[in-house]
């Protein structure tokens, strides 16, 4: 080839080319960012609002509804849901993922502003709107406390110093704060004590909204200076408020702290969070996509220490979770398997070829293709992460292999007498073409993942293209620098090692042995036949799986007690875990979060020891199961948080499956009866849903006629109600720093059941004092804790996992047989969340298979100029796969998204190993070998390349297979896959392709022959 001449002939340029791409490679490197996954960035919209003391029907239906309306049209609208408890909505909107997440927001904004008409004025907080991504966990937890303080300040000083001083912090996206307790004034009114001074309870209100003002005041302006005008109007602690005038009666003031219990408190009683047994605050830090996260840690780090010098000394800050460190072992470990690879696949390259020289020269690619990939990986905004570094690390093993097969072909021409110069050139020359056959069906196998949509193709991109990108450097490599190499460095005398007697054992057995399949070649293709047969049942037989759980060090809890419990006592219940958690001997600390996300729940984050120090995570999840899940009237869900978090729902297990209806009683009626159903099942466990519907409440029927002539209106029913039981804000303090809420409602004692109801008055129209129970009739009833939308349709989702040893595969379809079974047609279903991506990854599975087959029939055709050599080189593809997929269901793994992409990686390496074979078979039937005699020759000519190359991919594959530190048991699927289909397919294609050749030869004579065009006579010409 004259692009190799080139580089023999200019070595100066050839050695500055590749140092160039080293040098480029090295500075990427140094500067490319650090972390787990690739980034993966859902555009997922939040939207929230308030209306304090609705129930959750009416959230659901006047606020969530209109605002769901607007947002059904916006373009690119993946999924929507929402949930609505008391006083709150919360709506998730989920986009497509090739929707940008700035424009989508810009289409949310004019939603809410279209929607506003629509919604209620007693709303508290308006609409408003935040970007999320559900795939982007906290990088850090840190714990703030004090023994001396109360929670208030200590929310003070970590609100308004510490977050946003962390928030400032490059690359760090979002500070969360988990049981905040911000500081309010709280007004407990005594009924009784209004009743016996004639007071209204709107009438307190109105007069502590006139107490507390801050308005604009103005200035004075005299000749010579101006003043600005101050006064007392704002009121800012308890004691202040305690001495406001409420009225007048017989002439005395009746004050504030005369008819009311006026106190410093906190803004959210009902929501707490606990670092073991100290009452804390959380905070929880996350990243910006494509930002190095150990980098970000180390600088939150080393900010720590002044951050604490600044705050009270009672208040203690540690750090109780950096997933900084797993991150940091997970790529370290790849990074040592990519270096043991590197040893091994040049240590089977000198034991093969016994000559240092060469086998430098094959080994010298390694590092220049790697390197160089580096470079690729930056400009394109890449990441190191276990991906990436697991897809170079594959690459070990291939980009070895076109050196290898460049510098054993020039060796074999100097063993042909040549000077190295001359064998170099020759060499080069006559193996150039199979070299980029070999290096772009092999780039090739994996453009189809690039172009993959959804979260799978999301995830692998980034793998596909570091492992193409390589491979073609590879090509580059082995086209220049090592026939330069080889031309400089081999002497005349430099041989293969010859007096190998295993490797001269082994030729003479495949000798003998391939001439008796040659002679028996129906009985192979018979045999070949029964293969294909095999991998397809083996296709549809092996469980199929996802994303594998990996061992993160922490455990995520969600406890459910009884509708309608009251927070004291969920505490008490909830705290009663804590010491259970921490008799496992495997548990380090625990973080406890109370009232969130509903009144009834609460959240459990279970912090584990090292690795080293422990029984995995699996283990401790099956051991703390049985004891956790004994406390009466609390269940406890367990489970491992997925790799990537999938969806806007939070899930109690591995699955979310929804029920949709547009009538909710059929589909409530209808979700009880399969709640009961799926705890039946056998493979299903830990089942739940968000079905809650017979939560105690109040029932207040107005009697309209009877209000009305008393001159009482719903209006002020509903109003006096709000402020007596709504946690009502009805005044603001502002300060520097940040603002306060004044808060009315009634004292405890008076909210403990309905009867409380009759003591509450409220002024009449005539200024008369009425009783509410004379306006109205009180009951008591049940009614739902959420109302939850999907879509736009009422909907239930149940949260469950498998029992162990099943696949999510035998998982989703047992569900979908149930519901098919026991639901009426008017239920629709669907799967969310990681099984709603697996079963879409399942759909486009084979067809993804289908298409990279399809473009390397199409490459090879091109490339051979040939329809019929193509399918001889493909023939060794279903020996590949059926290794693979053997070997996967020996070791008891499932088909899992890693298992996947070891399917699809043997395509390519196998394919390569068919070409070296076809690809001489072709060029020797040219000088007169009939194919039987080509075929033979290429396969035993091409014997010690292809046994070299398929050895160093095994060896590039065996560190993952065994798999060893952070992360490795979920890499480890991979693998397997690519050395049980190399070892197979390895034997396999040594006949089976050399066999295929004959038959596809002699079908492509017998077509020539079928359509050649007789040659015209003179007379016709």
């Amino acid at each position: 080839m004259q692009v190799t001449e080139l580089f023999i002939r200019r070595p100066v340029m050839t050695a500055l080319t590749m140092l160039g791409l080293l040098f480029f490679g090295i500075v990427s490197y140094l500067n490319m960012p650090v972390s787990y996954l690739p980034a993966v960035e859902f555009p997922t919209i939040q939207v929230t609002a308030s209306m304090s003391g609705a129930n959750p029907t009416t959230m659901a239906a006047s606020v969530a509804s209109p605002l769901e309306r607007e947002f059904s049209s916006i373009a690119g609208l993946q999924s929507m849901s929402s949930v609505n408890s008391l006083g709150s909505t919360t709506i998730t909107l989920q986009f497509d993922l090739n929707r940008e997440i700035d424009g989508a927001a810009l289409d949310v904004q004019s939603a809410i502003a279209r929607a506003a008409s629509d919604l209620p004025d007693q709303i508290t907080e308006d609409p408003s709107f935040q970007k999320v991504n559900p795939a982007d966990t906290p990088i850090l937890y840190l714990s703030v406390r004090s023994d001396t303080l109360p929670m208030s300040t200590v929310n003070d000083y970590s609100k308004t110093f510490l977050t946003q001083t962390i928030s400032m912090i490059p690359g760090v996206a979002q500070v969360l704060i988990y049981g905040e307790k911000q500081y309010a004034v709280r007004i407990r009114l005594d009924p009784r004590e209004l009743a016996a001074r004639s007071l209204g309870i709107d009438e307190v209100k109105t007069a502590v909204e006139q107490a507390n003002v801050n308005l604009p005041l103005g200035t004075l302006e005299g000749t010579e200076q101006s003043l600005m005008i101050q006064d007392n109007g704002q009121l800012t602690s308890a004691d202040q408020y305690a001495g406001i005038i409420a009225a007048y009666r017989d002439g005395q003031p009746v004050r504030l702290s005369d008819i009311a219990l006026v106190e410093d408190g906190v803004k959210d009683e009902r929501f707490s969070s606990w670092l073991n047994d100290d009452h804390s605050l959380t905070i929880a830090v996350k990243r910006q996509p494509g930002t190095n996260t150990i980098d970000i840690v180390d600088s939150i780090r080393q900010k720590l220490p002044w951050i604490t010098s600044q705050m009270p000394a009672g208040i203690k800050l540690d750090i109780v979770h950096d997933n900084s460190k797993f991150i940091e072992e997970s790529v370290n470990d790849v990074k040592f398997t990519l270096g043991l690879v590197v040893a091994l696949v040049i240590l089977v390259v000198f034991i093969f070829l016994r000559n240092l020289a060469s086998t430098f020269i094959a080994s010298v690619a390694i590092p220049f293709s790697i390197v160089a990939t580096f470079a690729v990986m930056h400009a394109m905004d890449f990441t190191l992460d276990t991906f990436s570094l697991m897809a170079l690390t594959l690459c070990v093993g291939f980009v070895v292999d076109d050196a290898i097969v460049m510098i054993e072909n020039i060796i074999r021409h100097l063993e042909m007498g040549k000077t190295p110069m001359q064998a170099a050139r020759d060499g080069s020359s006559e193996i150039g073409f199979t070299i980029i056959s070999m290096t772009l069906s092999l780039a090739i196998v994996f453009v189809p993942i690039m172009f993959m949509a959804g979260i799978i193709g999301r995830v692998l991109h980034e793998f596909a293209m570091t492992i193409t990108a390589a491979i073609l450097v590879s090509g580059v490599v082995s086209l220049s620098l090592t026939p330069m190499l080889g031309s400089r460095m081999l002497k005349s005398k430099s041989r293969i090692a010859e007096s190998d007697p295993v490797f001269d054992r082994l030729m003479s057995w495949y000798r003998s042995s391939l001439s008796l399949c040659l002679r028996h070649r129906a009985a192979t293709m018979v045999a070949s036949a029964l293969l294909f047969a095999a991998t397809a049942a083996a296709f549809m037989v092996i469980p199929k799986g996802f994303l594998p759980s990996d061992d993160q060090g922490l455990i995520m809890g969600f406890t459910q007690a009884r509708q309608g419990i009251s927070y004291d006592s969920l505490e008490r219940q909830q705290k009663e875990t804590i010491p259970i958690i921490a008799a496992n001997a495997g548990i380090r600390d625990q973080i406890q979060i109370i009232g969130n996300p509903l009144s009834n729940q609460g959240m459990i984050v279970a912090l584990l020891k090292p690795a080293s120090k422990r029984k995995s995570l699996d283990e401790i999840l099956a051991e703390l199961w049985g004891p956790i899940n004994t406390l009466p009237g609390l269940e406890v869900y367990l489970v491992n948080p997925p790799m990537i978090p999938i969806g806007g729902k939070q899930a109690k297990g591995d699955y979310l499956f929804t029920l949709l209806s547009p009538d909710s009683d059929t589909l409530y009626k209808s979700a009880q009866s399969f709640d009961v159903d799926m705890r039946k099942h056998p493979l299903l466990t830990g089942v739940n849903s968000d079905l809650q519907i017979s939560t105690p409440q109040v029932e207040i029927d107005i009697n309209r006629d009877m209000a009305s002539s008393l001159g009482v209106s719903a209006n002020d029913i509903e109003n006096a109600l709000f402020t007596a039981y709504g946690e009502r804000q009805i005044s603001t303090i502002y300060t520097v720093t940040d603002e306060y809420k004044v808060i009315m409602q009634l004292k405890p004692e008076f909210q403990k059941n309905a009867d409380a109801l009759s003591m509450l008055y409220i002024r009449s129209s005539a200024g008369n004092l009425v009783r509410l129970d004379a306006l109205a009739q009180i009951r008591e009833s049940t009614g739902p804790v959420t109302v939850n939308h999907t879509g736009q349709l009422e909907s239930v989702t149940f949260s469950f996992s498998g029992k162990p040893g099943t696949s999510m595969g035998q998982i989703t379809e047992a569900v979908q047989a149930l519901a098919l079974e026991k639901l009426p047609q008017t239920v629709s279903t669907l799967f969310e969340g990681t099984a709603g991506a697996f079963a879409e990854s399942m759909n486009s599975l084979y067809f993804l298979l289908f298409i990279a087959i399809v473009a390397i029939y199409i490459l090879l055709g091109c490339l051979y100029e040939s329809f019929i050599h193509p399918l001889t080189i493909l023939s060794g593809l279903p020996s590949a796969a059926f290794g693979g997929l053997i070997t996967l269901m020996l070791f008891g793994y499932d088909l899992d998204l890693y298992g996947m992409v070891g399917i699809i990686m043997l395509i390519g390496i196998v394919k390569k190993n068919s070409i070296m074979v076809v690809d001489f078979a072709i060029q020797a039937e040219k000088t007169g070998l009939t194919p039987e005699e080509a075929a033979f020759q290429g396969a035993t000519t091409r014997f010690r390349p292809i046994l070299m190359t398929t050895l160093a991919a095994i060896m590039g594959a065996l560190p993952i297979a065994l798999g060893f530190g952070a992360g490795a048991e979920i890499r480890r699927p991979l693998g397997l896959a690519v050395v049980g289909g190399l070892a197979f397919s390895q034997i396999v294609t040594l006949y089976l392709t050399p066999i295929f050749y004959t038959y596809m030869d002699e079908f492509q004579h017998w077509l020539d022959a079928r359509t050649a065009q007789p040659e015209a006579t003179e007379g016709e010409a």
